[in-house]
């Protein structure tokens, strides 16, 4: 057999602000792979089907020696990140011909070979009423992200109220529904008027675009707020602050509206020792193994019946992987941000 081509995305420069296609990121199509001779070395051979683009990638677009908990990017190499390959040849019997293997490290190239030393990676089952698409997305990191964290740390009690940042998005609108299955009453926003209705389908009590409705004007009338669950920063972290309720619980899972121009300083931090609040930093990563079981016995079930929903923006080819992760920085995403490099 000819050797195949073996497409891939590289990241190319470090940027100054948001990530530009062909710039940052770069489509590359000239590599090509022997897939019925490269060297296994012990490891598999997987033909990529499905990647995920998610917000955290910007902090990996930096300088190496920039210290963070996640490695950075190199300057030439293939991005990776969370995905779906199929296992085309392998020397690891853990890891057989025709089966589907899920990875945080998955290259964004056609074909990849592996190792089982890699951190994350595991043979995956799907439910054959869910595509592969939902399992980078509600049944994959950011589903984890949210079913994780809110088991862990919420200790949410029936009547209490939420707010929710980003609730439009796949980890924001999963928080959403899981705080209605727990009996609170959710707030939650995001940056326009489509997704605001996609909070409302999904039960959210008061759900608002934040780019045309005043933040602080919502929760003075709805709050205070027990729980915070924070996608963003910035000024709407000022506002739930400033009215949250005594002994109020803040799950910090990101600060998008700085990664891109820096974040901006905190003003109502004090606030934090008058009202006894809580805050929890998440990262996924430290608590996938305490819940890894229960989540895909519970989760993938949910989303194939439809008791939990969830909405995906999907787009096709290695190429458009530059131009996705513009979109998610700059917010433009309907959606988990999906791309299908392959059909199997």
């Amino acid at each position: 057999m000819a050797p195949a081509r073996n497409a891939r995305v590289l990241f190319s420069s470090i940027p100054k602000d948001y990530p530009i296609p062909g710039e940052t990121t770069v489509y590359d199509a000239s590599q090509t792979i022997d897939i019925e001779n490269v060297p296994l070395n012990g490891g598999f051979l997987i033909k990529t089907l499905v990647l995920s683009v998610d917000p955290y990638m910007r902090g990996r677009m930096r300088a190496p020696e920039v210290a963070s908990y996640s490695l950075s990017y190199q300057i030439g190499e293939s991005l990776n990140g969370y995905g779906i390959g199929k296992i085309i040849r392998s020397e690891d019997p853990n890891f057989p011909p025709g089966k589907y293997v899920y990875g945080k490290n998955i290259p964004h190239q056609e074909y990849s070979v592996l190792s089982s030393s890699l951190d994350m990676l595991f043979v995956i089952e799907k439910d054959p009423k869910l595509p592969w698409t939902a399992y980078v997305g509600a049944a994959g990191m950011p589903g984890q992200t949210a079913w994780m964290a809110w088991k862990e740390y919420s200790n949410a009690k029936k009547g209490e109220t939420a707010f929710v940042s980003t609730g439009a998005g796949p980890v924001g609108s999963m928080v959403i529904q899981l705080a209605k299955r727990d009996g609170l009453r959710v707030i939650a926003c995001a940056g326009s008027d489509e997704k605001v209705q996609f909070m409302k389908e999904i039960g959210a009590d008061v759900a608002f675009n934040y780019k045309t409705t005043d933040t602080r004007e919502v929760l003075k009338k709805e709050g205070p707020i027990d729980i915070y669950w924070d996608n963003v920063g910035g000024e709407i972290l000022d506002a739930a602050l400033e009215f949250t309720a005594i002994y109020g619980r803040f799950l910090i899972c990101g600060m998008i509206s700085g990664y891109n121009t820096g974040l901006k300083g905190i003003k109502n931090l004090a606030l934090a020792y008058p009202k006894s609040i809580t805050l929890h930093g998440i990262l996924v990563l430290r608590l996938f193994e305490k819940h890894k079981d229960e989540f895909y016995a519970t989760v993938p079930p949910l989303l194939a019946s439809g008791d939990i929903k969830y909405k995906e923006d999907i787009s096709r080819g290695l190429e458009s992987v530059g131009d996705v992760i513009l979109a998610v920085q700059e917010g433009r995403n309907n959606g988990k941000a999906v791309v299908i490099v392959a059909e199997e």
